[in-house]
C-alpha cells in the first residue's frame, strides 16, 4: 500500500541577519518570493503532495497576498507557528492525521530539487528517516580558550533539510519537552531513542540566512531557470 506523503515547511524568519524589515521568507528572488520558489520546488516533486505551510499568524495574510499576485491556486494548509521551530514543526505536525511520510523543510531553502525530495522519501521508506547532509569543503579546527586543534572533517556533515520520516515516528518524537539540544528533527528523532539516517544532500541546496545567501540564491535560480527553458 502506498502511504500519504506530506511536507511541513517551516516559515517563521524575520529577516534580522539579512537587515531586512521584511520577513527573509517573502523576500523576492528573480521576481518571486522565496517561500513561493520553495512551494513550488515540492508541487514539481509532486502536484499530489500534501503540503502544511507553518507561518506566524501575522503572515497569514501575505501568504493570502502573495497567491493573489503570482496566481498560485494549489491548495495549502496554513498553520499557526510557535514560538520556537520545535513548536512550529510540532504544530505542523498535528494538522496531519493517519499514517504516511512527511518532509519537514526550512521554508527559506529554495532551491531544493525534485530529485532530492524524491530521494528523503525513498530512503525514509526503507530506513524510516532520511536526513539530508554534505561533506565539509574545507578544513575545520576545534578551539578551546587560547588553544586551537585540527580535527578530520571527513568525520562531520553539514545537515541540511529536508528531513523525512515516517509520520508516527516523528509524531511520538515530539511528544518530548523541548530543550535547547534538539535543534533539529534528526536531534529530535535521536533523542527519542531512535538512529536517524542520513543521505547526500546538495551544495545548491543552500539556506538563505544572510544578504550573500540571496545573491548566490538568485545566481542559482537564474542559472537553473535557463536550463530548464533554453533561449531558442
Amino acid at each position: 500500500m502506498n502511504l500519504k506523503e506530506y511536507a511541513i515547511i517551516v516559515a517563521g524568519g524575520k529577516g534580522t541577519r539579512i537587515k531586512s524589515a521584511l520577513p527573509k521568507q517573502f523576500i523576492e528572488l528573480n521576481g518571486k518570493p522565496i517561500i513561493l520558489h520553495t512551494v513550488e520546488a515540492f508541487l514539481k516533486y509532486d502536484t499530489a503532495i500534501s503540503i502544511v505551510l507553518v507561518l506566524p499568524e501575522e503572515d497569514f495574510k501575505t501568504w493570502e497576498t502573495i497567491c493573489e499576485k503570482f496566481v498560485f491556486n494549489h491548495p495549502v494548509v496554513l498553520q499557526k507557528g510557535g514560538e520556537t521551530r520545535f513548536q512550529s514543526v510540532k504544530n505542523g505536525l498535528d494538522k496531519i492525521e493517519g499514517d504516511g511520510w512527511v518532509a519537514i523543510h526550512d521554508g527559506v531553502r529554495p532551491l531544493v530539487s525534485a530529485d532530492l525530495i524524491g530521494a528523503s522519501f525513498r530512503l525514509a521508506a526503507v530506513h524510516g528517516s532520511a536526513v539530508a547532509a554534505v561533506r565539509l569543503k574545507e578544513s575545520i579546527r576545534v578551539t578551546d580558550q587560547d588553544s586551537t586543534k585540527a580535527v578530520d572533517r571527513s568525520k562531520f556533515r553539514i545537515i541540511q533539510t529536508p528531513q523525512t520520516f515516517d509520520l508516527q515516528l516523528i509524531k511520538r518524537a515530539y511528544r518530548l519537552k523541548e530543550d535547547p539540544s534538539l535543534t533539529d528533527d534528526a536531534s529530535v528523532v535521536e533523542k527519542s531513542g531512535r538512529m536517524i539516517s542520513l543521505f547526500e544532500g546538495s551544495y545548491e541546496n543552500i539556506k538563505i540566512t544572510t544578504a550573500e545567501d540571496l545573491i548566490v540564491a538568485e545566481a542559482l535560480i537564474r542559472r537553473k531557470e535557463r536550463s530548464e527553458f533554453p533561449r531558442p
